[in-house]
């Protein structure tokens, strides 16, 4: 049997609550992908271009994270979840990819956002994993998602 753990980032709070729904329907761990300096709502304000979320996007920056999943080995299956910024993935998400070796493990990419799509989010992540690392699929979440939703994703996925 699968080990699934869902890990995800979410600046503020949107995305945790889908999170929780993905972890409770899949009978996973669960795991907050957190910054190592916390986002504050001026680092989030978009329309100001010398934001923090602005800086990182643009200057293409990592984004420490202030811890790390102790037993990742254990895991087949990883649900990963996080706001959609820029039509992409925050670069938090992409500093999490390159922290571990994925080679054999599969990825279930979910997001919310308050009008963009998901796009081409997984082709994006892709050259940030290893080769033997499958992108199963990439969902867009409602803020308010039935948790009958997320079971049919899952069962769509074979979770």
């Amino acid at each position: 049997m699968s080990k699934i753990i869902t890990a995800y980032f979410s600046a503020t709070g949107t995305t945790a609550k889908v999170a929780e729904k993905v972890a409770a329907a899949s009978g996973s761990d669960i795991f907050e992908i957190r910054p190592e300096k916390p986002y504050s709502a001026a680092d989030l304000k978009w329309v100001n271009p010398l934001s923090r979320c602005n800086k990182e996007k643009i200057g293409r920056k990592d984004v420490p994270i202030s811890r790390t999943i102790a037993n990742f080995s254990d895991h087949d299956i990883f649900l990963i979840g996080f706001p959609i910024w820029y039509y992409g993935a925050p670069n938090i998400i992409g500093t999490f990819l390159k922290q571990y070796d994925f080679s054999g493990k599969k990825i279930a990419l979910f997001a919310t956002s308050g009008g963009s799509n998901i796009g081409k989010t997984a082709d994006k992540l892709k050259p940030l994993l290893s080769d033997t690392a499958e992108i199963v699929d990439a969902k867009l979440f409602p803020h308010d998602v039935s948790e009958e939703a997320v079971r049919e994703w899952l069962a769509k996925l074979n979770i």
